[in-house]
């Protein structure tokens, strides 16, 4: 059951997300709704669909984990390292500098990297479905990207290589967190041990 409802989370987050790319679609359903209502709906599904995602898996995670293969455990240590530069990464989509000039797209990179990472020490059908969603949802999106006519949002101002050092302090502290704080506690996997 909860593979079934974080199967369906997926599809309204990255389906919802994935309708963001198809520009001419997404631009005659903001015509027909406006801008405000789409912009609406479209964190209504996300939500939803976030909701039903961890519901989901921690459902299957507690009654009907199902393993498909055991990841060694120098994966596992991999996964760690990955996940600093994955978070970093993401500040940096935020916090503008030279790390997102040469980067490009730091989120798509950060999911990527983040999903990538889990998928190396989980081998679990859950987590393949779940991880492995990401990450096709990333390589599509990043290729897609490529061959947009426009660049979606608004533009964030770049700035220098201050914004790059306050990206990394803030990805390091956020990266800590996540480790020793929301991880174990949240998820209910220790980042450090095993």
């Amino acid at each position: 059951m909860g593979l079934l409802v974080m199967i369906l989370g997926l599809v309204l987050f990255l389906g919802i997300h994935v309708l963001s790319s198809l520009r001419e679609l997404r631009a005659g359903i903001v015509k027909a709704m406006g801008e405000g209502a789409y912009k609406g709906v479209y964190s209504l599904v996300s939500f939803a669909g976030l909701a039903l995602i961890i519901w989901g898996f921690g459902h299957y995670r507690a009654t009907g984990w199902i393993d498909v293969w055991t990841p060694p455990t120098a994966f596992k240590h991999i996964t760690v390292a990955l996940m600093l530069p994955a978070t970093i990464l993401i500040v940096a989509a935020y916090i503008r500098g030279r790390i997102y000039t040469i980067v490009k797209h730091p989120m798509l990179t950060a999911v990527k990297l983040w999903a990538f990472a889990h998928l190396l020490a989980n081998g679990d059908l859950g987590s393949i479905i779940l991880f492995g969603s990401f990450l096709g949802w990333a390589v599509y999106d990043r290729i897609s990207l490529k061959r947009r006519s426009d660049a979606g949002g608004p533009p964030i101002p770049v700035g220098g290589p201050t914004n790059d050092l306050i990206a990394i302090a803030v990805g390091v502290i956020v990266y800590l967190a996540l480790a020793f704080a929301f991880h174990p506690v949240v998820i209910g996997v220790p980042v450090m041990g095993a």
